[in-house]
């Protein structure tokens, strides 16, 4: 009887697709990927929490771990080897701008661009902010957001941070993902708009009807809680510089046109550089420089960070998984 199998072939794809997760900086716990029970979920749907941050480009793995040989006799002979440094780091381009994609790139802060009050001192990052609006929790959640008769002052089209005020909490800030880490109220001037300034909790304004915002995606900290208020946002800043550095998990999908799917699950990443672009030539029938247009993408590297992987206790970097194609020999 002949094998019903099919012979297995090299992956291939046209492109790689990045989700990112929330990592608990307080408590230093990461967003865990079980390839064997979510593996083949639709690109277009990630289980909960993971983001889709869309396509990427130049996607590069390096292992820069070291293995060494142990020698023993006289001569010496080698009897075994181990590890003597784990280390893995990555690089991509993401093919898309976003708020996510401006942070997890970032090497520090990813601020929003408040929008000023009339007559304040220019700052590189923003100035003293316009007074932040209400929210009534009641009739509010994740995509709808309560503001009752203040709903007036805004535009379909906004750009809107969520969050609490800042009244003086030190540590990790930032509602459902940690945005900055505060040392003391004088390092941030009191600001009350501080954690607003930060905060990754963005949506944008897409239907204003009976006092209610309604939004174009889900906040990332969900329903609004007690406390929380809106301020407007012009756009997204990140600055060469500072001592807070993002932390994420990642995972990374090549889904193979065969079938078969490559899987990479980084449990914990930090950049590994500034904020930093690439740009390159579109076509153009034209060799006029006038006409010679360019796209700049976003450039991100990241470091590896060890967690346990809890089958065996041991300290890992990264997970890669590969799920065969149906049928297809192993």
């Amino acid at each position: 009887m002949s094998s019903q199998l099919v012979p297995a072939t090299a992956p291939v794809s046209n492109r790689l697709r990045a989700y990112f997760a929330p990592v608990n900086r307080a408590t230093g716990t990461p967003t865990f990927f079980d390839p064997a029970r979510q593996g083949t979920f639709a690109l277009d749907t990630p289980p909960t929490p993971w983001i889709d941050l869309g396509w990427t480009s130049n996607f590069t793995r390096k292992s820069a771990s070291k293995i060494a040989q142990l020698r023993t006799g006289a001569p010496a002979i080698v009897q075994t080897q181990v590890r003597s440094e784990v280390e893995a780091t990555l690089s991509l381009d993401f093919e898309s701008w976003g708020k996510l994609q401006l942070a997890v790139s970032s090497a520090s802060e990813q601020l929003n661009l408040l929008v000023t009050a009339i007559g304040t001192n220019p700052n590189g990052s923003g100035g003293t902010a316009i007074t932040a609006v209400p929210i009534t929790l009641s009739g509010s959640s994740a995509t709808a957001l309560n503001v009752g008769s203040a709903a007036s002052t805004f535009n379909i089209g906004d750009i809107v941070a969520v969050d609490l005020d800042y009244t003086g909490q030190t540590g990790y800030v930032g509602s459902g993902v940690a945005a900055a880490y505060v040392t003391s109220s004088a390092a941030v001037a009191g600001d009350v708009s501080f954690i607003r300034r930060v905060t990754l909790n963005v949506g944008r304004v897409t239907a204003i009807a009976s006092g209610i915002l309604t939004l174009g995606s889900p906040l990332l900290a969900g329903a609004p809680t007690a406390g929380m208020q809106i301020s407007r946002v012009a756009g997204f800043c990140d600055r060469e510089g500072g001592s807070f550095f993002q932390e994420w998990s990642a995972l990374f999908v090549f889904d193979g046109q065969q079938g078969d799917r490559i899987l990479y699950h980084y449990p914990r990443l930090q950049p590994l550089q500034g904020a930093s672009e690439i740009a390159t030539a579109l076509p153009t029938t034209s060799t006029g420089l006038a006409t010679q247009l360019e796209r700049t993408r976003l450039a991100a590297a990241f470091r590896a960070l060890p967690v346990t992987d809890a089958n065996d206790s041991a300290s890992v970097l990264c997970f890669r998984s590969y799920l065969p194609g149906p049928l297809r020999t192993l």
